[in-house]
């Protein structure tokens, strides 16, 4: 089976004589908003950065502000050291003012390449734009892990056209010496903020098993329009991708967010999917350990 060679890195991370790449275990720290820290073989992933306090506002475009109605779980300040960051969108509640003062502008971001144009207009040095089904190939000591670029539409397509390119994200580990074509050891699908629409049934297509996945909920809604999965659709967003587990984030923390997590559960029960789905409050750490993906697909 081939092996990935230097060619086929995008990014080399440095590495520590203390980096540990775990394999068998991992974690996913909830700081609120879509913002989580992700542990898992050696990298650790923030997506999304928001450090905005309960009281401040974020800027949506058009003149449009929300207020945050939360606070984050810890300061950027109290952030442990971060390999790159995972970027969904450049919009003002998933890349804030406080990221943008204070995140290093040398430190990686993994985002859209309409996002990447932005965030070098801030400074920002090392940014890794990918277009849907496009792969960003990371490697740290001797762990290996692929970004891949999903579907997302940030509402209705004539709403959508107005609003910051919007990408999910499937991450796959594997070991260094495995072949870009093994099974990883884990899957992880992230949404991003995008509604339920035909192209995100290509997921599933390719990639037919997840073993966890965060789902951007809130049912946000700006002069009415959807823009982001509801209750509903969220629970149409679980029975499509089919994960192990699934973990709604970006539930409650500005006002334009109108379908509170309540409402997905009560919608996860109706539709008897209670042992696919786990709930982090802000502050919370989901902890797993990833079944052997390679004894299960051979």
């Amino acid at each position: 089976m081939r092996r990935l060679s230097d060619a086929d890195i995008d990014l080399e991370l440095p590495t520590a004589e203390t980096d540990d790449a775990d394999l068998e275990n991992g974690s996913i720290f909830f700081v609120g908003t879509a913002t989580v820290i992700i542990e898992y073989a050696g990298f650790t992933i923030l997506t999304d950065p928001n450090f905005l306090h309960s009281g401040d506002h974020v800027h949506l475009g058009y003149g449009i502000t929300s207020r945050r109605r939360t606070d984050p779980a810890i300061e950027i300040e109290e952030l442990p050291p971060i390999d790159f960051v995972l970027l969904s969108h450049y919009h003002g509640d998933h890349f804030d003012r406080v990221a943008e003062a204070k995140l290093e502008k040398d430190l990686p971001i993994v985002t859209t390449p309409h996002a990447a144009a932005e965030l070098a207009k801030k400074g920002f040095r090392e940014t890794h734009p990918l277009e849907t089904w496009e792969t960003c190939r990371i490697r740290k000591g001797d762990a290996r892990l692929s970004i891949t670029a999903t579907p997302g539409r940030h509402g209705p397509p004539i709403v959508a056209k107005g609003l910051p390119p919007v990408m999910g994200s499937v991450l796959e580990f594997r070991p260094g010496d495995a072949g870009p074509e093994e099974p990883p050891l884990l899957r992880l699908y992230i949404s991003g903020d995008t509604l339920v629409y035909d192209a995100l049934e290509e997921i599933p297509e390719r990639y037919p098993e997840i073993d966890l996945a965060l789902l951007h909920l809130g049912g946000t809604r700006i002069l009415g329009v959807l823009l982001t999965m509801d209750a509903e659709q969220g629970v149409e967003a679980v029975d499509l991708i089919d994960p192990d587990t699934a973990i709604p984030i970006h539930y409650n923390d500005y006002e334009v967010f109108r379908s509170p997590l309540s409402n997905f559960k009560a919608a996860v029960e109706k539709a008897g999917l209670e042992d696919r789905v786990e709930y982090l409050e802000h502050g919370e750490t989901f902890e797993f350990e990833p079944s052997d993906r390679r004894d299960r697909e051979h």
